[in-house]
């Protein structure tokens, strides 16, 4: 089994994704011993029936844009958890922080903490930063803030902003939130180099839609 396949999510996250589409990800997910399949939340149930134990089954909650109300982030991660969810990669109101209200990001995120480990003790939640939005030194405060929040993951990029993540983002988080914190990335890595240099800068997970060609190649 190639190591670097157990740092890899394959993902879908298209809008024209289909039954046969998610199989076909949960069927790689099976052979080539990617960590799990991450999929749109309607998807998760068939996910969770061809994956079983033997990998992870994530999902996106208020993604891409995070402008989601609070009460509906709590309820969509809730919903999530209950159909067989075991990751979760939420998108945080990023507004709130560009406009100088961290008060307001890490409140949401707590919130959202709190209402998903109440839900299940050993759920995972990654909160997403669009970095391509943002300045270097609000990457390093907003990763200290999903810290403080109590998630397991940071997680650079969802993959549908204004660019993927960079070597440089994860420098700059794994400086910020210390050598223990998790970071998770995403947003264009295709290849065994380019995910081997990410691990290598400090990324703990991949997501991607490519990880059989990167383990292939």
């Amino acid at each position: 089994m190639d190591s670097l396949a157990r740092s890899l999510d394959l993902a879908n996250h298209h809008g024209n994704a289909t039954c046969a589409d998610i199989k076909a990800i949960c069927a790689a997910v099976l052979e080539y011993g990617f960590n799990g399949a991450f999929v749109n939340p309607v998807y998760i149930g068939l996910a969770k029936e061809k994956l079983g134990d033997k990998a992870k089954v994530g999902t996106v909650i208020s993604f891409p844009l995070g402008q989601d109300a609070l009460a509906v982030k709590q309820e969509a991660a809730k919903a999530a958890l209950a159909s067989g969810a075991d990751e979760l990669d939420i998108v945080p109101n990023l507004g709130r922080f560009l406009e100088a209200r961290a008060d307001k990001l890490l409140a949401e995120m707590k919130a959202i903490v709190v209402a998903v480990k109440e839900a299940r003790k050993d759920a995972i939640v990654k909160f997403i930063l669009e970095t391509g939005y943002m300045t270097d030194e609000q990457i390093a405060e907003g990763a200290k803030l999903v810290v403080e929040s109590g998630a397991d993951f940071v997680k650079i990029c969802s993959g549908m902003g204004p660019r993927g993540a960079s070597i440089h983002d994860v420098e700059i988080v794994r400086k910020a939130v210390g050598p223990d914190m998790k970071i998770k990335v995403a947003g264009g890595i295709d290849t065994r180099q380019e995910a081997e240099a990410f691990i290598s800068a400090g990324a703990n997970r991949i997501g991607t839609s490519h990880a059989v060609e990167i383990v292939s190649k």
